[in-house]
C-alpha cells in the first residue's frame, strides 16, 4: 500500500530505508544488511534499523534511500540495482517509510559512517525464513499487535522488524500487510 501524490496529505513526514541484500563475505549466500544505529543521534540511537532516513525537499523515496545507503555505509549503488518496493509503513514517531530493496553486488566492501551507524550486519536469507524468527506480543498502550524479529544479535523491533517481515512474507510468494503492526513505546519517540 502506497501514498501517492494524489493521496489527501498526511502529517507523516516522507522517509526511505533500503532492505539491501548483498553477497556475504564468507559463504555467497544472500544477507541482508542491518545496522545498528550510533548511539550519539538525536533520535532512535542506539536502535536496530535498515540503512535510510529522511526524505529531502523533492526527493523521491528510490533517490532518498540510496543517497542513505551512499552516506550510511559508503554503498553507492544505481536507481537499476532497485529490485522493488515494500509497502509504506507509518511510524509512532511521524514518519511514513517506503522501503526500498536494492541488489548490492558490490556490497562486500562498505565504509559505515561511524557518525551514523554503530556496526553492520549481515542476517541471512535463512534466518528471516526460519518459523521462530518473528513473533508477536501485546503492550497495554496499544489494542494493535507488537511484532518482534529474533535475529542471533537480539531482538529487533518495528518499523524494522515489520519491513523485514513484510519482505519474508513476498519471498514466500504471501500478499502480507504490516502497516497496522505496532512498535514498542521506546520506538515512539
Amino acid at each position: 500500500m502506497r501514498l501517492d501524490a494524489t493521496d489527501p496529505p498526511t502529517s507523516l513526514k516522507r522517509a526511505a530505508v533500503v532492505v539491501a541484500l548483498a553477497p556475504d563475505h564468507e559463504t555467497d549466500a544472500t544477507a541482508l544488511l542491518l545496522t545498528l544505529r550510533a548511539a550519539g543521534l538525536r533520535s532512535h540511537g542506539g536502535q536496530w534499523a535498515l540503512p535510510g532516513g529522511r526524505c529531502d525537499a523533492g526527493e523521491t523515496p528510490v533517490e532518498a534511500a540510496l543517497r542513505e545507503l551512499a552516506e550510511e555505509l559508503g554503498l553507492s549503488l544505481a536507481p537499476d540495482a532497485v529490485l522493488g518496493l515494500l509497502d509504506d509503513y507509518p511510524t509512532r514517531s511521524g514518519y511514513l517509510i517506503t522501503p526500498v530493496i536494492v541488489w548490492a553486488a558490490n556490497g562486500r566492501t562498505l565504509r559505515p559512517n561511524p557518525d551514523e551507524v554503530a556496526s553492520v550486519h549481515r542476517i541471512g536469507l535463512e534466518a528471516i525464513m526460519a518459523n521462530d524468527a518473528f513473533d508477536f506480543t501485546a503492550i497495554p498502550e496499544s489494542r494493535r499487535r507488537v511484532i518482534r524479529f529474533h535475529a542471533r544479535e537480539g531482538l529487533i523491533h518495528a518499523p524494522t522488524a515489520a519491513l523485514i517481515y513484510q519482505f519474508r512474507e513476498v519471498l514466500a510468494g504471501r500478499d502480507t500487510r504490516v502497516n497496522e503492526l505496532e512498535q514498542p513505546v521506546f520506538a515512539w519517540k
